[in-house]
């Protein structure tokens, strides 16, 4: 037998159409009032460049520019044609838009099998602290965590690791 118990409080509106009345801490309150509070997050339309046909998010974090200066831009330009990938294939997203997002918002509303994060931590995304510039395999997808693109294009060092990272995914 299925188990019929909800606390679904939208399941519960349809079940209990008069009030009922809650006693707690001597406050006397009605179901209808106790489920008026509870907070409900709106869902997030992001905007983004491309198309997304293949899933992949990239994230960038700038806050001055729409994705990054000529140089992080040429950068991820580059990044992405080593990857065999075009705007069709992938979604693009300054986050610093969207900070209040976490990566469960970003997977659901993208469905993203690949996420690439530019100037983003992990920890921003309520993700488990990952090291950077490697693949890493969480929950529905892969990640891989990158400084700030401006940044990275003069650190050799960091880019030489990163490219190594993304030529796995060809």
């Amino acid at each position: 037998m299925v188990n019929q118990l909800t606390n679904n409080a939208e399941a519960l509106r349809l079940f209990f159409t008069e009030d009922i009345y809650l006693v707690a801490n001597g406050n006397e309150i009605t179901i209808k009032e106790e489920l008026a509070l509870e907070p409900q997050k709106p869902k997030t339309v992001f905007n983004y460049l491309g198309k997304n046909q293949k899933n992949i998010l990239i994230l960038v974090n700038d806050s001055q520019n729409d994705v990054s200066t000529e140089q992080g831009r040429e950068l991820l330009r580059k990044l992405v044609k080593a990857i065999n990938l075009t705007a069709n294939d992938f979604a693009l997203v300054n986050y610093s838009d969207y900070t209040s997002e976490k990566y469960n918002d970003l997977l659901a509303f993208f469905n993203c099998k690949l996420m690439i994060a530019f100037g983003v931590n992990a920890v921003d995304l309520n993700v488990p602290a990952q090291p950077l510039h490697q693949l890493i395999n969480y929950e529905e997808a892969t990640l891989l965590f990158a400084e700030n693109l401006h940044d990275l294009d003069t650190d050799q060092a960091s880019k030489k690791i990163l490219w190594t990272s993304l030529q796995q995914l060809k």
